[in-house]
């Protein structure tokens, strides 16, 4: 068994985790949601929801994956009392990280091939449902898709084979960089158009009445609610392990508290940026952005279109986009791939060639289910909607749940255990005040959120 490696910076450290939670929840699900529901009010209270749900979250896996200097593989066994079965987790949350990169690569796969298109100047000339139309094409070619999705997932796993160090850390400090200037840019570009203001003040003066209703006066301050908790829990990619992996290749000079302050800041940046991208550009062109899926693919490749100079904006921002996308990739790769080396005592090298022929496989239903398996449907999900309903509404918020008890329950590790792990080191201390909170009330938060998945899922149309 190879010696288990560790970051060589707390800059690393800090700029991996967030690529794992930096994704397409920040740069497309953000902005849409934040223009369903109000703007400015939103963001604010997105952000309330982030400090009191997504933080303490986030300290519980890091605390469990340092203490325990394992990946999921086998975290939960160093920890728990004897006799006790929260290791049976452990395949789950496995589960949990190649059923996200199920769909993940794909839509991946989607953002690369849009970046090319964009730079070879083929949206070109053509009006909304031309646009519309070179999208259809794209899931009318399980080849083309095939093909972009292998791309993507031998760049996660090129990256992964050179190790922890030189491999994930280094390209991600690279792409991480690239995106930021990416996004600084684009957001500058995106302020400066003709018409851009009122997206602005949308964007950045709250409004308490649209948070509350609509603009038909309908009242939606409940679905608000909901959207800003699910916001701030899922962006940060809770409860499958993906950070605790990162909590595991770190020392104990820092407290967890500050570190996943530092995450959190650095994934709300991006969000927030994205949404001075998008905010402003939708604006000055007269589209509205609570579009939904449609934003990224069919509504902003129409407004670069328009946009002067805008093969090159929309190529850039299909690379930050791509460049999100890959940062999560490689980050839960990195997750897959560790769990196999201590579940299984091989090598990197072995690992990296099992998980990259198995996520290849694995990512095919979703490939085929955009145009050979279209029909196939169960409960009226798709093949791509069925792996998210599993990832989103499943995983994520019970395996938080489980984060949660674990470390507050005494037939758990214990809130003792997990205090002193996570206030170990200088920074910022986790506070001791909050363990009624974090004990009972938070718990009932991430069930509240997992039912009304499933209610929003499935409620009477």
């Amino acid at each position: 068994m190879e010696k288990r490696e560790t970051f060589s910076s707390r800059l690393g450290f800090v700029l991996i985790s967030a690529g794992c939670a930096i994704g397409l929840g920040n740069v497309w699900r953000f902005p849409y949601i934040t223009g369903r529901y109000g703007g400015a009010a939103f963001v604010l209270l997105y952000l309330l929801f982030l400090v009191i749900l997504g933080l303490p979250v986030m300290v519980m896996e890091l605390a469990v994956g340092r203490a325990s200097q394992r990946s999921i593989a086998l975290s939960f066994q160093r920890l728990e009392p004897t006799g006790s079965k929260w290791h049976w987790y452990s395949y789950l949350g496995f589960a949990g990280n190649y059923l996200l990169m199920m769909f993940y690569t794909v839509i991946a796969g989607w953002l690369l091939y849009y970046f090319v298109k964009m730079l070879r100047g083929d949206f070109v000339g053509l009006d909304a449902d031309g646009v519309a139309g070179q999208f259809t094409q794209l899931l009318g070619s399980p080849g083309i898709m095939t093909l972009y999705m292998a791309i993507v997932v031998c760049i996660g796993m090129l990256v992964c084979v050179q190790g922890l160090r030189n491999g994930v850390e280094r390209v991600n400090k690279i792409m991480m960089v690239c995106l930021l200037v990416l996004m600084v840019v684009l957001a500058v570009n995106s302020v400066l158009l003709e018409g851009a203001g009122e997206g602005l003040r949308f964007y950045l003066q709250p409004n308490f009445h649209n948070l509350v209703y609509d603009a038909q006066g309908n009242w939606i301050l409940g679905e608000a609610v909901f959207a800003a908790m699910g916001q701030a829990f899922f962006t940060l990619s809770l409860g499958i392990g993906a950070i605790a992996i990162f909590g595991s290749y770190i020392g104990k000079e820092h407290r967890l508290a500050g570190e996943a302050l530092r995450i959190g800041v650095l994934d709300t940046c991006v969000a927030f940026v994205a949404g001075l991208i998008i905010f402003p550009a939708c604006s000055a062109f007269g589209v509205s952005t609570n579009e939904g899926s449609s934003l990224v693919f069919l509504t902003l490749p129409n407004i670069f279109n328009h946009m002067s100079m805008g093969r090159l904006w929309g190529g850039a921002f299909f690379l930050f986009l791509s460049f999100a996308a890959l940062s999560t990739v490689i980050a839960v790769f990195e997750n897959l791939i560790s769990f196999t080396m201590d579940r299984w005592w091989i090598s990197r090298k072995k690992a990296v060639l099992i998980n990259l022929v198995a996520v290849f496989l694995l990512s095919m239903p979703c490939v085929l289910g955009c145009n050979l398996w279209s029909g196939f449907t169960i409960l009226g999900m798709d093949v791509s909607g069925i792996e998210d309903f599993l990832v989103s509404q499943n995983m994520l918020p019970l395996g938080s749940l489980l984060y949660v008890l674990f470390c507050t329950s005494k037939k758990g590790w214990g809130w003792e255990h997990f205090l002193a792990e996570a206030n170990e080191g200088e920074g910022i201390c986790f506070p001791r005040g909050v363990r009624f909170y974090v004990s009972y009330i938070l718990p009932l938060i991430v069930l509240f959120i997992f039912v009304m998945g499933y209610w929003n899922q499935f409620k009477p149309k």
